[in-house]
């Protein structure tokens, strides 16, 4: 049987529709939202596996049919890797619902998303996280939800649930929120430097519209729900804790007071190796209890010293930010490159910059986009003291550089401005927490230290949260243990004057909007402190580009004039572009975009386009090659594709019987215009050049 609810969100109908459609999974529903319709489907294993982490994988797949389209590939079918949109929407659907299954819970389990119907105005990423929650609610998999999601906008002042295509691109704040009945547990989006308690407004007038969400699916599964599976998480053998508690835990802990990373890590190796052979060989077979158990008394003691004794790993201040050091100019070839060291994270951000024709041309179920701007952050594995194959980004990589991208693409020139294709890269050289805030803080650098004109820097800092009942501690600039072991996530960038992008992640069912107030203030002034050291490397961007980036020269010519730069065929630009070592992109309006490795290139190449381009002027004079001759008069090419008229009357400042007497075909003749009618016919004088050149030597 078929059901069917419906909410109102942001003025318009949501429906969540289950029974009809893929009844074999576990949990399926479908999703709509004005016209855009989103399948999801929820499935779990019916045998445990033998590992200790949740095997949860989350799909997210935009169908170019949804669109009405036929994928523009070759093969024109959906192939290969999924695209940066889609990985970053598995990841958002992933972040929230992870954390609502049971500890222990072993089972594979998979979420799949699937866009059946784009209407152009409405996403289909807010879609896919709600149905991820339904088809988990009416399933038989444990699933502490529901959960809801919705994109919050502002337009004129005025807080918008779900706002169209549209409408987002005329908001100052396009965020993402996730919610339970009593809190948020996802952030993600930013804004237009935006102050913190503009960005809570909105997390919280987020939280209340999709709260109709939630009862819709409380109602679906009250409906159809099948009763969950009876899943009891394997108890600890009390004696074998009591056992490596004893043995394990005054020596790791003294081992996890080690400041330094690597040494420290290699020190609860140790610790742990020994308590291992220690236990003997009768326990052989228990190694991964074992582990399990050394695991979760590292977690405990580490909370135990923030909570207990007031203490963090490195002995830092709860609000300490690390030691910073940042440096401008450290690559000599790049057009700008900027070296940001907090801590034991390290971070290179290098610029180039090129031209139009560099763009990243997307194609999404809106159609073909072009990105002027883009961020790569590459982590590769020497950056953790690792070794592993190093391939294609990872979805953590592509998340991180979609982070980074948001936090500083809010602050680029305008394209009227500086008409540059930017590219910055992120090598992570060291990571020990936050090497995506390490990347913002590069990025900025490295872009000012190309001389791209941005609106003003930026810089990031990570927050932490260790709670336990009533006790809440904030960590600034946390490490990569501390956010292993803490219960949040919570990554802020902006300027001096407020946020540009933020993404909140819990490991706990959800956040008050008091702990959330907490978090943005302290991170406002981390914020700040790290802003202060990168201005002490930069203040501003430079007044030059790099010598070895490419000059970009714009020139609007008549778009009458557009076939005289092409020739047939193309033969003329591509001579051009040869002769100059230079690329030229026109578009339909006129505008010439000249991109030259040198200034002397780009002046070559400018000058033959303005002579192939170049409009008469009544009173100008040129030389031009004479092309026709005709009993009335001489045909003169004054500028590539146009000629005009000399007739035999102003060829000469004396009678001439015979238009040959004076020129012939193929020679060079000075002519002044004299006049262009209105249907675009010239007339033009060489006895009027003859005469201003008498005069001009009398004088």
């Amino acid at each position: 049987m078929e059901y069917t609810f419906k909410a109102d969100v942001g003025g318009n109908t949501l429906s969540i529709q289950a029974g009809k459609v893929a009844k074999q999974a576990s949990g399926s529903v479908v999703v709509q939202y004005g016209d855009t319709m989103v399948l999801v489907t929820a499935v779990s294993a019916n045998s445990e596996r033998d590992i200790d982490f949740l095997p949860l994988s989350v799909e997210y797949q935009e169908k170019i049919y949804a669109a009405g389209r036929i994928p523009g590939n070759y093969f024109r079918r959906e192939i290969g890797r999924p695209s940066e949109k889609e990985t970053l929407t598995a990841r958002l659907i992933d972040r929230p619902i992870r954390p609502l299954f049971p500890k222990a819970y072993r089972f594979e389990t998979q979420v799949i998303a699937t866009v059946l119907s784009m209407d152009q105005e409405n996403d289909a990423d807010m879609l896919a996280l709600v149905g991820a929650s339904a088809a988990l609610e009416i399933s038989d998999i444990p699933f502490a939800g529901p959960i809801a999601s919705v994109r919050v906008g502002r337009i004129d002042g005025e807080f918008v649930a779900n706002p169209t295509i549209s409408q987002a691109a005329e908001s100052d704040i396009n965020i993402i929120i996730a919610g339970s009945r009593t809190g948020v547990v996802m952030v993600e989006g930013g804004g237009d430097v935006v102050g913190e308690a503009d960005m809570l407004e909105a997390i919280f007038f987020g939280h209340k519209a999709i709260q109709p969400i939630i009862d819709i699916q409380e109602q679906l599964k009250a409906e159809i729900g099948k009763p969950k599976r009876v899943f009891t998480p394997p108890e600890k053998d009390p004696a074998l804790v009591e056992m490596v508690q004893e043995k394990a835990t005054a020596p790791l802990r003294e081992a996890l007071t080690i400041p330094e990373k690597m040494k420290r890590y290699e020190a609860v190796r140790t610790v742990k190796s020994q308590v291992v052979e220690s236990l003997g060989e009768e326990m052989a077979d228990r190694h991964g209890e074992i582990g399990a158990i050394l695991g979760g008394l590292q977690k405990q003691i580490c909370r135990d010293m923030i909570l207990k004794e007031g203490r963090r790993i490195d002995n830092r201040r709860f609000d300490e930010i690390r030691p910073i050091t940042c440096e401008v100019g450290v690559l000599p070839r790049p057009h700008g490159s900027a070296l940001f060291t907090r801590g034991e994270t390290q971070v290179l951000g290098i610029l180039t910059l090129g031209s139009g024709g560099d763009e990243q041309r997307v194609e999404t179920l809106s159609g073909e986009e072009n990105r002027p701007f883009m961020l790569h952050y590459n982590f590769p594995p020497y950056s953790v003291g690792e070794v592993k194959r190093v391939g294609s980004p990872s979805r953590r990589d592509i998340g991180h550089g979609g982070l980074s991208t948001r936090a500083l693409e809010r602050v680029l020139p305008d394209k009227e401005d500086f008409d540059y294709t930017i590219r910055i890269v992120s090598e992570v050289l060291e990571s020990n927490g936050s090497s995506s805030m390490g990347t913002v803080c590069s990025g900025a650098l490295a872009m000012m230290d190309g001389g791209v004109p941005i609106k003003a820097p930026v810089s990031g800092i990570a927050m932490g949260l260790v709670k336990e009942g009533d006790q809440v501690v904030i960590l600034s600039d946390i490490l990569g243990d501390e956010d292993h072991t803490g219960d949040m996530d919570f990554k802020v960038t902006g300027t001096a004057e407020g946020i540009t992008a933020l993404q909140m992640d819990i490991k706990i069912h959800e956040l008050s909007r008091d702990i959330m107030e907490r978090a943005l203030d302290q991170a406002k002034a981390g914020r700040l402190h790290i802003l202060d050291k990168m201005l002490q490397a930069l203040a501003v961007p430079r007044e030059e580009i790099s010598p070895f980036a490419p000059k970009i020269i714009s020139i609007k010519i008549n778009p009458d004039k557009i076939r005289d730069i092409i020739g047939p065929g193309g033969k003329v630009i591509r001579a051009i572009q040869s002769e100059t070592n230079t690329k030229i992109e026109i578009d339909d309006s006129g505008l010439v975009k000249i991109a030259a490795t040198s200034a002397e290139d780009g002046e070559a190449a400018r000058l033959q386009v303005e002579t192939l381009t170049m409009e008469p002027e009544v009173g100008a004079i040129y030389e031009g090659r004479v092309v026709k001759t005709t009993d009335f008069g001489a045909f003169v090419q004054i500028v590539p594709g146009t000629d005009g008229l000399v007739h035999i009357s102003q060829l000469a400042n004396h009678r001439v019987g015979k238009v040959t007497d004076v020129v012939k075909e193929g020679d060079m003749l000075k002519v002044k215009v004299l006049e262009i009618s209105k249907d675009g016919k010239i007339r033009l004088s060489h006895k009027a050049v003859r005469e201003d050149e008498q005069k001009t030597d009398g004088q």
